[in-house]
């Protein structure tokens, strides 16, 4: 289903936006991780894991990474050096998990340059894994550090239940997401799409909103998050999951998300090509399927994309010739780096999930 706000004076370019991810970064925000029950019985490569995150982030711009005081230590012994590394600053935020795409905050920019921070309501994915309460605190946390180093963040409530995962811009109000991350009644009860989008209009400046309704990863504990399914590359070209194997699972649901994409960018303005983006074969851990989704890749402003790889060294390199030639088209001297999310994506999310992206206000 596609919908938009109500026709009103502004909309066609709203005075709120959310900058897209390939604009200038201040900092990519990273919390380390620390809870075992994340990734049950494999947890002992984690660490390690996300310390090679943390430096491959590092080498393209500030990073922030966040944690409970003695953590620090931990992040240091698996191989975070603060010492070699001074654009990476510890922040001393406690957190239940390190989802913090999730919990973190959506950065909007005003034209009056009094620019916002939208501090959504966190309730671990519609009440799944208690207890989240430090993870919802982090979010006004993050704001106000954020705005210390760099002003002109203030923080506004955003009156919804949602996480950043499920939801992915354009630069320019257009919006990607899922009805089952949003308009549920384990996050938004008694919430309509009407109320939603208006909610959106308000805080964000949504002027367009595509509700992505094909089908999920199996294995995925997030109602659907757009950023395993669908990315905006550049304004004018989308990735999609979809599966090459006809008997997979989630091959029927994600064609049709491909298929309803395909409609959309030709209807749009400017128009949007769309592409496919095959996942890996399925791979179960323990009997569960993995969500494993290149669309999961984090952009680091203008200078990099940093792409997950999952081990299946042929799918890896499909994944990483498309995203590079599509990335190039945009932004020539693009820079690239692949991360390790093997281990990773047992706790259910990669690279796009442990990141909150800080834009530079500069570029508002």
């Amino acid at each position: 289903m596609i919908t938009g706000p109500p026709k009103s004076p502004g909309l066609t370019s709203p005075s709120l936006r959310v900058p897209a991810e390939w604009e200038p970064v201040q900092a990519i925000w990273l919390a380390w991780p620390h809870n075992p029950e994340t990734w049950p019985g494999h947890f002992e490569l984690i660490p390690q894991r996300f310390a090679a995150f943390v430096r491959a982030a590092a080498m393209f711009t500030n990073v922030r990474l966040i944690g409970a005081p003695e953590l620090r230590d931990q992040a240091r012994q698996a191989g975070v050096d603060f010492d070699e590394l001074p654009q990476v600053r510890w922040v001393d935020i406690p957190t239940n998990d390190c989802w913090i795409r999730d919990y973190g905050p959506t950065f909007v920019f005003q034209p009056n340059g009094q620019h916002q921070a939208i501090d959504w309501g966190f309730n671990s994915w519609g009440g799944k894994y208690p207890p989240w309460n430090l993870d919802n605190a982090a979010t006004a946390l993050i704001i106000d550090h954020a705005a210390s180093e760099n002003g002109n963040w203030n923080r506004v409530e955003g009156g919804l239940c949602l996480e950043g995962g499920a939801l992915e811009w354009d630069g320019s109000g257009r919006l990607l997401t899922t009805t089952e991350c949003l308009i549920t009644d384990t996050r938004n009860p008694t919430l309509t799409k009407d109320q939603a989008i208006e909610r959106l209009q308000q805080r964000c400046g949504a002027r367009e909103v595509v509700w992505l309704d094909g089908g999920a990863l199996e294995g995925d504990d997030t109602d659907g998050h757009i950023d395993q399914l669908a990315r905006f590359i550049d304004p004018s070209n989308i990735v999609v999951a979809v599966s090459s194997d006809p008997a997979d699972p989630n091959h029927d649901g994600l064609e049709a998300n491909y298929e309803q994409l395909c409609r959309w960018g030709t209807e749009t303005s400017p128009n949007v090509t769309i592409h496919r983006l095959p996942t890996p074969p399925p791979r179960y851990i323990d009997g569960t399927r993995v969500p494993e989704s290149y669309c999961n890749f984090l952009r680091v402003g203008p200078q990099a994309l940093l792409i997950p790889e999952f081990g299946d060294k042929a799918c890896d390199a499909q994944a990483a010739e498309l995203l590079k030639s599509l990335a190039k088209q945009g932004t020539p001297d693009i820079q690239f780096a692949t991360v390790n999310c093997r281990e990773m994506i047992w706790g259910l999310g990669a690279l796009h999930c442990a990141s909150c992206n800080e834009p530079a206000v500069a570029s508002a």
